[in-house]
């Protein structure tokens, strides 16, 4: 961050201009990530804030949390046995499995992130 100053009467008032963040959109994960840290961890919060630095954290988290998602959800697939052949014979069955999959894997990687 480069400060620089501008007078203004008597007094030097800082130009404060603030680093672009990185490109990238947050999601799910992302969002997530930085409620906690608004609600739980102001302290971090506010630092990375004033820093610039937060848009850079929340996209690396997000995109730590969707690799060990999906890694999780097809670990869980391949270990329950929920293939495409069960897709086409019960679709309803299918999907059920698969949102309980997701399900677990969700909190599986919101509880690892908390606690880690």
């Amino acid at each position: 961050m480069n400060l620089t100053y501008e007078k203004c009467g008597d007094y030097l008032i800082p130009n404060i201009i603030p680093n672009p963040e990185p490109e990238g959109e947050l999601r799910k994960f992302g969002l997530m990530w930085k409620h906690y840290l608004k609600e739980y961890k102001s302290g971090i919060y506010q630092g990375m804030v004033l820093s610039g630095k937060l848009k850079e954290h929340l996209l690396m988290v997000q995109e730590q949390a969707e690799s060990q998602f999906d890694a999780l959800v097809e670990q869980m697939t391949e270990r329950e046995g929920v293939m495409e052949q069960l897709k086409e014979e019960n679709q309803m069955l299918w999907v059920q499995k698969m949102n309980n999959i997701r399900a677990r894997a969700e909190e599986i990687i919101r509880t690892k992130r908390l606690y880690s």
